[in-house]
């Protein structure tokens, strides 16, 4: 759900306690692999078995200040999965990276070369892709109604999509080339998160290396419920909204009052939201109201939004809700601003979910505002979840084959929450430290990038070194970035469940002038919820 925000977006691991230090570049550069036939001639078809694909337009495009020159590849895997591929010409080194898609997707997004630090941005052939439909417009990501009558469609963007690109991508790479390529690498975040570990868990050759950002792995739950949830919690008997935008900066200053100083040092962020225990009784309003205080009812709005959504007996329905600090990305995901149309984000993926998607075509459907927050209604949704899911522990294929996995996920995500992503990875890694998958949990940041002080997380660079150098990461930086592009902080974000410490000298701004320290509390993330049988299930494959 990358895309989303570009509407208008264990126990403890034993690591060594090193100094932080940037990840290097490869001392010198590769020797770019140049083309052994024309850009034109990849215009035909290319025979893959159970994915038949057809190049339908390649042209070169001439370099520019920040792009290689490349082969600008457009064409489809059968029935109608479209993608594009940038082939470089003079700079391939022999990596392909391919991009996750957002939201329900619907478009194809163009693949950005690489910047990793790497000697050229180029050295990557780049591929997206739509995932197997075309939304409506201007909505895209968050329409549904393509999925109403068309199984195929919803096979494609379930769990065939992503893999039949991977195959396609590479059959063409080696045709222009001569080779495939040497190392392979994806990266998503949100349903491009979902992505990710869904090609770990049932396509494990595809990749060499796996970028998962925010995951959307838990999608029934996520979509059906979780979305649900928080749609519902802001509504009025007439609709309208009871917690309004105006009251969002005056609740966040005061969790920040309340808990900024937990984490050691007073700097606008909350390191590990759940030691803070903000109670927004303390803002309700003592006379007539103002941006500054909450009414009663506002107060329920916000303690709704800090909890799990449950049924009538208190059984979670999704593992995690909002975390404190996370109140001012509400605006426009939870909340209805101008810019979002006058509806939520949050109920425009639902409604559209539970309408299209949710549950297999010709049976009863649901809405945002008829569905019941009870255990039967969660399991009706499974049937059709479980095929989305990429909730399966096993990755042991993966794994074997030398596979490199890293997780990643912002604490004030305001549209997956990060208790889900740390429930999976204490799940997944069985409480010891493990040598081919790593977690970073990154203070303030948003969905997917956005946030108050933190804006910026990018670990492609620490990817790439683990799996061609062997180089396993134990530290990432964070950027935050104001509006007009100036840095304003870098903050080095450690492997979970490292943290971050002042050493007490120099900018709190600077990543330099910190180090990694051990969990302040012992690592207890595993969540007790209605959903616990979903990890056992492995989900459908297709060859």
């Amino acid at each position: 759900m990358r895309t989303f925000r570009i509407i208008t977006a264990i126990a403890t691991l034993t690591l060594a306690t090193t100094t932080f230090t940037p990840v290097a570049a490869s001392a010198a550069p590769e020797p770019a692999i140049r083309p052994v036939t024309t850009c034109a001639g990849l215009v035909h078809g290319f025979t893959l078995p159970g994915a038949p694909t057809h190049v339908t337009s390649a042209a070169v495009v001439a370099a520019t200040a920040s792009d290689p020159e490349y082969c600008d590849v457009a064409g489809y895997v059968e029935p109608a999965v479209r993608f594009e591929l940038r082939l470089p010409t003079r700079t391939y080194a022999g990596r392909y990276l391919q991009y996750g898609c957002g939201g329900f997707c619907g478009l194809v997004n163009p693949p950005a070369f690489a910047d990793c630090g790497l000697p050229h941005g180029g050295d990557f052939a780049v591929a997206a892709t739509d995932d197997g439909h075309v939304g409506k417009t201007p909505a895209v990501v968050d329409d549904g109604s393509w999925g109403a009558h068309d199984q195929a469609a919803r096979d494609d963007f379930e769990f065939r999509a992503p893999h039949v690109v991977s195959r396609a991508s590479k059959a063409i790479i080696q045709a222009f080339y001569g080779a495939p390529p040497r190392k392979s690498y994806f990266s998503g975040c949100s349903d491009g998160g979902r992505e990710g570990l869904l090609l770990a868990q049932r396509y494990p050759a595809d990749f060499d290396g796996i970028d998962v950002g925010a995951p959307a792995n838990y999608w029934g739950p996520l979509l059906g419920v979780y979305q649900t949830w928080l749609a519902r919690a802001d509504n009025a008997a007439d609709g309208s909204p009871i917690l309004t935008a105006a009251k969002l900066p005056a609740l966040h200053e005061a969790v920040l009052a309340a808990c900024d100083r937990l984490d050691g040092l007073a700097d606008g962020q909350l390191d590990d939201p759940r030691a803070c225990s903000f109670d927004p009784a303390t803002l309700t309003c003592t006379g007539a109201e103002t941006p500054s205080c909450l009414t009663p009812a506002q107060v329920a709005v916000v303690r709704k939004l800090y909890s799990p959504p449950t049924d009538g007996r208190g059984t979670l329905l999704y593992p995690g809700g909002q975390e404190p600090g996370s109140e001012l990305s509400w605006a426009g995901w939870i909340i209805a601003t101008p810019e979002t149309g006058g509806s939520a984000f949050a109920r425009n993926l639902a409604d559209n979910y539970l309408r299209y998607l949710g549950y297999p075509i010709g049976a009863p459907a649901s809405t945002v505002d008829a569905f019941a927050f009870t255990k039967a209604e969660f399991d009706r949704l499974t049937p059709v979840g479980v095929r989305y899911d990429a909730m399966s522990l096993d990755l042991s294929a993966f794994q074997r084959r030398g596979g490199k996995l890293l997780l990643w996920h912002g604490w004030a995500d305001e549209a997956i929450p990060p208790a889900g992503t740390l429930d999976y990875y204490q799940r997944l890694t069985h409480g010891g430290p493990q040598d081919w998958a790593r977690l970073f949990m990154v203070p303030s940041l948003y969905h997917c990038g956005g946030g108050t002080t933190l804006t910026e997380f990018d670990p492609l660079e620490q990817l790439v070194a683990w799996v061609e150098r062997g180089s396993t990461p134990t530290v990432v930086t964070a950027t935050g970035r104001a509006a007009d592009g100036t840095v304003t902080r870098t903050r080095p974000v450690f492997a979970y469940p490292q943290r971050a410490v002042y050493d007490g000298t120099g900018s709190i701004d600077d990543a330099a002038n910190f180090r990694p320290a051990p969990p302040s509390a012992p690592v207890r993330d595993i969540v007790r919820w209605a959903g616990e049988p979903l990890y056992a299930l492995p989900g459908p494959v297709a060859r």
